[in-house]
Order: structure tokens, then C-alpha cells, then sequence
């Protein structure tokens, strides 16, 4: 078996090939493009497993290598100190040593959807760039009336209806702002046409239509939690139980142990932000929803503060979903599940 490890940038890629006693085949730069990467794939002895360290260009590469190796694995970049700690470091020693960590079956693997998730997932985060980009304009249009003192409904300024009559009958707008409250308007029904139309494509996928259904039984889970959970997890087996699931989604906090004093950090960084920004916001109105949610919430709240008693209702929100991606099954309350097995 040879080993081999690569170094991705945006233009180049080096590469160390390693037999299995260490020594090295061979290694160089090669340009990230498809056809170099032909041309250099049939050089390579076999049989031979890849290995790299997850980047933004990782992907494509990554299904493009897939086919020509035994296995393809990426590194979590996180856990890479041997390289991040390096007195010296370049490209060549960063290939040989993702080379000797796959050798030594001491690469930090960290999990690779595949590529229909990735794909759709690319939409469901386009979507939110476009929900950021669209709340900035609001709040410009927030702060265009507010520097020229005009008086405003804040609950009704970003209705049509209502703008459009701030516009033709409050004399306070002057005219050196009107094009700029006009055009700000337009872009931000642009963009809500459009997360309207990324939404809904990714509901109607035939690849996530069931699994959307289920989640949405969940207490608490609508539209943008299902789709979050959904291609953000990817594939809910890797997880082998809720407490690794709980992590993953940013709901903990550290540990840090040694001897017989342990230590409990605050929530760690290294999580899935995006999926841990929905869990948050869902956890806040799920108790209005559920009864069970609202005894977790009301508890935790008596303990400490109302942040300790959202994540408490976030972790039983996560821990109902992987239920009910484990069991294929629709969400049942505990109150109807215990009817139902006394009967």
C-alpha cells in the first residue's frame, strides 16, 4: 500500500508519496486543476489510500480522487497539531506528514458528506447569506429615517403596504433619502423572493421531502430547523449516541480534566455553527409548543439563567430529532405514547 499525502491551495497541491515502511516514493506540486490531476493520478503506483486537510477547495477534489484510490480521507484541520506546531513548516513537510499520519492510522478523520448533501447544502447556506445581507438593509433603512428624524412604526416599517404609504403621505421623509429608501425596498423583496425560492426547492426535493416530514413533528422544528438538521448532519449513523450528537451541534461546554479535578468550560467553539445558531432560535419558542419542553425549561430556569434553560430545551430538542431519524417514525408525545402502550 503507498500513502499518500497532499497539501491543498488554490492553485497548487503538493504531494508526498509513502510505502509503507516510510520511505519516500515521491513528491512535488502539482497545479488544482482536473486535468493535472488525471495526468498525475496515472504516475501514482497502487494500490494507494489519499489524505488531506479539510479546506474550501477539499470537495471537489476530494470526489474527483475518490474513483482512483482505496480510500480518500480529509483531516480535521483542528486537530493537526504535528503540522500547526511545527518549528519548520512549508508545503512539502505538510504533505509528508498528512502521508506519515495516514500510515500510522493517526489521521484525525473528521466525517465527509456526500456530494448530494454537500450539493444541497450549498443552497441551504447561499440562503442564508441572502437572510444576512437582507437584514442589513433593513436596518439601514432603520437608520436612514432615524438620522433624518422621521417618525416611524418599527413592528410595520418593513410591510409593502405600509412603506409605500410612509413614502407618498409622512412629510418628514426628505427627498435626498427617498431614492435610497426606494432602492433599499426593492433589494429587500429580491431577497425575499429569492430565500422563497431556495426554500422551496430544497423542501421539494425528492432527496429530503420524507425526512423533512418526520423532523417536523418534532415540538419546536419548522421549515429552516428541518433543513438545517437535515443537511448539516448529513448522515445521522455516524453519530453513536445523543451525547456525540449534543457536541457536534454546539450545546455543550469543555472539559478539561486532569488527576481528580475536572474543569467545565464555557459552550466550546468547536462546533457546527450554523446548525447550533437554528438549535438556539428554535429552542426559544419550542416551549410554547409542548408541555414537556415547557417543564425543561421552567426547571432549568429555577437553577440558573434563561440561556442555561434554552440549551436544556435545545439538547431534548436534538434528542427528539435522532429519535426520530433512528426509528423512521413521526414524533409522539409522551403523554400519547404512554396512552397508547397502556391500551
Amino acid at each position: 500500500m503507498y500513502y499518500i499525502g497532499l497539501d491543498v491551495h488554490k492553485r497548487t497541491i503538493s504531494y508526498c508519496v509513502k510505502d509503507a515502511a516510510g520511505h519516500v516514493h515521491s513528491e512535488g506540486k502539482i497545479g488544482s486543476t482536473r486535468r493535472e490531476l488525471d495526468v498525475w493520478i496515472k504516475t501514482l503506483p497502487q494500490p494507494r489510500m489519499i489524505a488531506m486537510e479539510a479546506t474550501i477547495f477539499t470537495g471537489w477534489i476530494y470526489d474527483h480522487l475518490l474513483p482512483h484510490a482505496e480510500k480518500v480521507k480529509v483531516a480535521h484541520p483542528l486537530m493537526l497539531r504535528a503540522i500547526a506546531a511545527s518549528k519548520k513548516k512549508n508545503d512539502r513537510i505538510d504533505a509528508g506528514k498528512l502521508a506519515d499520519c495516514l500510515r500510522c492510522d493517526f489521521l484525525p478523520e473528521c466525517h465527509m458528506a456526500t456530494r448530494e448533501i454537500r450539493d444541497r447544502r450549498r443552497t441551504l447556506r447561499y440562503r442564508n447569506l441572502v437572510i444576512k445581507q437582507m437584514v442589513q438593509m433593513k436596518n439601514r433603512v432603520s437608520g436612514l429615517l432615524l438620522e433624518t428624524g422621521v417618525s416611524y412604526n418599527k413592528q410595520r416599517l418593513h410591510k409593502v403596504g405600509y412603506f409605500a404609504e410612509l413614502m407618498t403621505t409622512n412629510k418628514e421623509v426628505q427627498e435626498s433619502i427617498r431614492p435610497l429608501l426606494q432602492l433599499s425596498r426593492e433589494m429587500i423583496s429580491r431577497s425575499q423572493k429569492l430565500e422563497y425560492a431556495l426554500v422551496s426547492s430544497l423542501e421539494r426535493d425528492p432527496l429530503l421531502q420524507e425526512r423533512l416530514r418526520r423532523l417536523r413533528t418534532v415540538p419546536g422544528v419548522g421549515p429552516i430547523t428541518a433543513l438545517t438538521w437535515a443537511l448539516e448532519i448529513g448522515d445521522y449513523t455516524r453519530f453513536s449516541s445523543i451525547k456525540q450528537a449534543i457536541s457536534y451541534c454546539g450545546l455543550c461546554g469543555d472539559e478539561k480534566s486532569s488527576a481528580d479535578k475536572v474543569m467545565r468550560m464555557p459552550i466550546s467553539k468547536q462546533r457546527n455553527k450554523h446548525i447550533q445558531r437554528v438549535l438556539i432560535e428554535a429552542a426559544k419558542l419550542a416551549p410554547r409548543q409542548s408541555h414537556e419542553l415547557a417543564l425543561i425549561h421552567a426547571r432549568e430556569l429555577e437553577r440558573g439563567n434563561r440561556n442555561r434553560a434554552t440549551l436544556a430545551v435545545a439538547r431534548k430538542v436534538v434528542c427528539y430529532m435522532l429519535a426520530v431519524e433512528r426509528r423512521q417514525q413521526d414524533f409522539v408525545p409522551a403523554e400519547e405514547f404512554s396512552r397508547t402502550v397502556a391500551a
